[in-house]
């Protein structure tokens, strides 16, 4: 695909170093900035200019493209050029967003009798896909990542092992996890790899499971749960995160205090909130925690704009005896060092943004459906060809490690044993290593 993004700055850096290896890359920017050097270690083009000049974008060939992603840090700029584009050529757009009223006023125009043929294709809010991400983990108990599959029927679960965690110190053959639950990877050291029946299970692993929602529920329980639910929530951060975030928990009735350094953002806050506690107070302020019963709390997120003062609160929140913290990082390479400090969970709003462009957008006969560990791992589906023979999983002979964890048969969901048929029109859902994820795509490409 030929890929152009209008934005040299470290989004605008990551999407690109994300998608260079595999597709024709072109970088449009009008400024110089900090992330300027980082483009010139890829092969890529780039060109100085906007993204809404017409002259610029006759230059590069914007009629040959197939997707043009606006990513600036200027709403209005990124908008602009997404309607240009589309006056010019027939490709898709993606137009990045910061502020509330573009997204609702974009997608009025979409489902109103105002639509036309110049809309824009897909509009990305990072901040709302990472309050998304955080609300799913928030609401499976100890739970470090959720994905859902097969319109909810089948499921994702990565955790975290702990001292106290029943399989600990054990190897997998000998551990009994209910029957439709299959451990796909394990991440040790920051490393993801596909374990099979001799790997043992080590403090600190972050295991995935995957299988059907029924049987993960029953690990949840036996495994995981410490006999209680999520029930009160801290939000140090009132602004657009932590907003969303309260509104969402409140749906789900729990017991919220939102704490927020901003008078007039409180005041805000205390207007669009119906059963949340809104303090107005410093984070990092350790005797205000204290004093507020932060430490009582059963998950505290820290989802401010500033990257040091997430990590203080978080350690704060740690060191007052919160289970669990939830954080999050703007740069995208802070996310692994939090973790490493003892952050539960790391959550950078641009990973979730790139996520859910190479997820939806750069298709291919073979979808990824979800992306695990910061990239490392994949979940594929596969439509097994209709000309394929019929055969037990056990004997199709995969060319590198991957592990098919569920079929999807018409309306039917099966976690598969090594007995189990594969059949023609099956969709498979294959997880594996991004290292090995190309060497599966071609193994069923020629099936």
């Amino acid at each position: 695909m030929k890929i152009v993004i209008y934005g040299a700055n470290e989004l605008g850096c990551l999407i690109a170093t994300k998608l260079f290896e595999d597709h024709d890359i072109i970088v449009i920017d009008d400024d110089v900035n900090d992330s300027s050097d980082s483009f010139e270690k890829l092969d890529l083009e780039y060109v100085r200019g906007s993204g809404s000049n017409i002259s610029v974008l006759e230059s590069i060939g914007i009629k040959d493209a197939d997707i043009f992603i606006a990513c600036t840090q200027n709403d209005e700029a990124n908008i602009v050029s997404c309607i240009t584009v589309n006056n010019m050529a027939k490709l898709k757009t993606v137009c990045f967003v910061s502020k509330r009223e573009n997204v609702d006023s974009l997608s009025l125009v979409r489902g109103s009798k105002y639509q036309n043929e110049l809309m824009i294709d897909y509009v990305l809010w990072p901040e709302e896909l990472m309050t998304q991400e955080i609300f799913r983990i928030i609401t499976v108990p100890n739970a470090i990542d959720v994905e859902n599959f097969a319109n909810g029927k089948a499921r994702l679960l990565e955790y975290r092992v702990v001292e106290g965690t029943k399989f600990l110190n054990k190897k997998l053959k000998e551990c009994s996890f209910p029957e439709e639950t299959l451990i796909v990877g394990i991440t040790r050291d920051d490393t993801l790899f596909i374990p099979n029946g001799d790997s043992e299970i080590l403090l600190n692993d972050k295991v995935i499971f995957m299988g059907s929602s029924y049987s993960l529920d029953i690990l949840a329980n036996k495994f995981f749960q410490d006999n209680t639910d999520v029930k009160t929530v801290t939000i140090i951060g009132g602004g657009n995160v932590g907003l969303m975030l309260a509104q969402n928990l409140e749906k789900a009735n729990m017991k919220i205090k939102v704490i927020e350094c901003d008078y007039k953002r409180c005041v805000e806050l205390t207007e669009n909130l119906k059963n949340t506690l809104v303090i107005n107070g410093d984070g990092a302020n350790f005797e205000l925690l204290e004093e507020e019963r932060v430490g009582e709390s059963d998950v505290v997120i820290c989802v401010t704009n500033n990257d040091e003062k997430n990590l203080l609160c978080s350690l704060l929140a740690k060191q007052l005896g919160v289970a669990k913290v939830i954080t999050r990082v703007s740069k995208n390479a802070n996310a692994s060092l939090f973790e490493r400090v003892g952050i539960d969970v790391a959550i950078s709003e641009n990973g979730a943004a790139i996520e859910d462009i190479e997820n939806h957008l750069i298709k291919t006969d073979i979808e990824i459906l979800a992306t695990v560990e910061r990239g490392q791992g994949e979940v594929l589906e596969i439509e097994v060809p209709f000309d394929f023979k019929t055969d037990s999983l056990m004997n199709i002979k995969l060319p590198c490690k991957a592990i098919v964890a569920i079929i999807q048969r018409r309306n039917k969901v099966i976690i598969p044993r090594g007995t189990t048929q594969v059949m023609p029109s099956d969709n498979l859902i294959v997880f594996t290593t991004k290292d090995n994820s190309e060497t599966i795509k071609n193994y069923f490409k020629r099936c």
